[in-house]
């Protein structure tokens, strides 16, 4: 651990990661209120997951998010992968309020384009410091790209 990491404790700096990501995954959830309905509305590839399945992959997915940017932290991680990785918290707080709120899935492609590269290079970047932290990223990494193909069909088969 390095010595600004020392500094704190780190079992609170994780309750913060954990909170901030925990904010994200509310206000997702808040704007997402009937993306239920407005899900089974649409008009969806044969190969979409149930409504049912989103909730606790994005559970884990944001455990696997907060914990990325903790062990970061505590190689005393460079400001440019912090504030890419808050980037890359903000596209993903945006794009359920798009998508299923504001009824623009195109706005929504774009977002999630922007949060597959921003994912990218969070997970370039963190690799320098924690191979871990990056590691922790690639599932994310994966759901994204996944969901960016599902956006990219309903826009196609709506």
């Amino acid at each position: 651990m390095t010595e600004r990491a020392s500094q704190r404790n780190p079992w609170l700096v994780l309750a913060c990661f954990l909170g901030v990501v925990a904010v994200v995954a509310v206000v997702g959830a808040l704007a997402a209120t009937s993306s239920k309905e407005i899900y089974a509305r649409l008009e969806l590839p044969p190969w979409a997951p149930p409504a049912s399945l989103f909730g606790p992959v994005w559970t884990v997915l944001y455990v696997l998010i907060a914990l990325s940017g903790w062990l970061y932290w505590r190689t005393d991680g460079e400001t440019r992968g912090f504030a890419v990785y808050g980037i890359g918290l903000l596209a993903n707080l945006l794009w359920t309020p798009l998508f299923f709120e504001g009824g623009a899935a195109k706005a929504a492609l774009v977002d999630i384009i922007v949060l597959d590269v921003v994912v990218i290079v969070t997970i370039v970047l963190f690799t320098r410091r924690s191979k871990l932290a990056a590691l922790l990223l690639v599932p994310y990494l994966a759901w994204i790209l996944y969901a960016t193909a599902l956006n990219t069909a309903i826009i196609a088969y709506n």
